[in-house]
């Protein structure tokens, strides 16, 4: 019945004899240049001509990327699926009928991007922006449905090799957090307490900045201490991971109390700051270890912006209890 009904809805374009390769030979053997793109309905065409350039731009993407590491795990795995990518280009090159080209502006963004902020993030932000891919793989299997299985079977196998990819970067990203959530939760309450208490903005951002160094040196000595009982980590970057985050969040926190002169509107600059700083990196976490976004940002805000707004009132009642001007 299966074989009846392929017959029947077969378009003019499909020939037994092309497809019968299937699987990695598909792009092989459906013929290359038999100019079947005049028999394609100019829409579909459309999108596989776009199916067909994000295919090859993928496919320069991991071959550059790759070509920058050294031999190992890593190398082999990404030179793998660039070959997978190049073979979904040929597929659709195939059906098409002509050759495409990349988009060059993306090659060199996500080049970068896996050179300053590492594989893991900058690979699966790609792949996870393919919503074009599966509109056009549903269009062509209504047609050809052996071709939608290829292309679901190796999108699945591209995925699970991204699985395998073992990133130094993201085996320090415990410590990395452990730093920067302590500076968000503990020197936004620290300003907010300063700020009713103190009102002087100068004198808040050197009582923040003194003791932001001071808490992010014991935070960083306590993450050595910690790391060095478990195997397989190295407890001196573990360290300087948690302790480097620590100082850059308390740097970007002060930094209104410097450039504002009203404590209040510095405090809410502040607390815009840590908000944009939790979105940014729980947006890289969540992407990088594919965990949900929505609720560890909301977690982490609700915590800073809790103990800010406790400290606040803290610092006010201080602030009266001891009479300070």
């Amino acid at each position: 019945m299966r074989n009846a009904h392929l017959r029947e809805s077969r378009p003019l374009w499909f020939h037994p004899q092309q497809h019968r390769g299937g699987g990695r030979g598909m792009g092989q053997g459906m013929g290359m240049g038999m100019g079947m793109r005049k028999n394609f309905p100019p829409q579909l065409q459309h999108k596989l001509r776009n199916a067909a350039r994000n295919e090859i731009t993928e496919h320069m993407i991991y071959r550059r990327v790759a070509g920058r590491m050294r031999h190992g795990s890593n190398r082999e795995i990404l030179e793998r699926i660039a070959a997978q990518e190049k073979n979904h280009y040929e597929q659709w090159r195939a059906m098409l009928g002509e050759d495409v080209a990349p988009s060059w502006w993306k090659v060199r963004l996500f080049s970068l991007l896996a050179r300053f902020l590492g594989l893991s993030f900058s690979l699966r932000l790609m792949e996870k922006g393919e919503s074009l891919a599966g509109q056009v793989y549903g269009e062509i299997g209504k047609d050809i449905p052996e071709a939608l299985e290829v292309m679901e079977d190796e999108q699945r196998h591209e995925q699970e090799l991204l699985g395998l990819i073992n990133e130094r970067v993201l085996q320090y990203v415990s410590s990395f957090v452990l730093g920067l959530n302590d500076a968000l939760v503990e020197l936004t309450g620290a300003l907010a307490g300063l700020t009713l208490a103190l009102r002087e903005t100068h004198l808040i951002a050197t009582v923040g900045l003194i003791t932001g160094i001071a808490a992010a040196l014991s935070m960083s000595a306590a993450e050595y201490l910690s790391t060095k009982e478990e195997k397989g980590k190295n407890a001196l970057q573990a360290g300087a991971m948690t302790g480097v985050a620590y100082l850059i969040t308390v740097i970007l926190l002060i930094m209104p109390y410097f450039f504002i002169s009203n404590a209040i509107a510095a405090l809410c600059a502040t607390l815009a700051i840590a908000l944009i700083i939790i979105f940014c990196f729980t947006f890289y976490i969540s992407v990088a270890r594919r965990i949900p976004f929505g609720q560890r940002f909301l977690e982490m805000a609700a915590i800073s912006m809790g103990v800010a707004t406790i400290n606040f009132f803290i610092g006010f009642a201080v602030k009266q209890w001891f009479g300070i001007e």
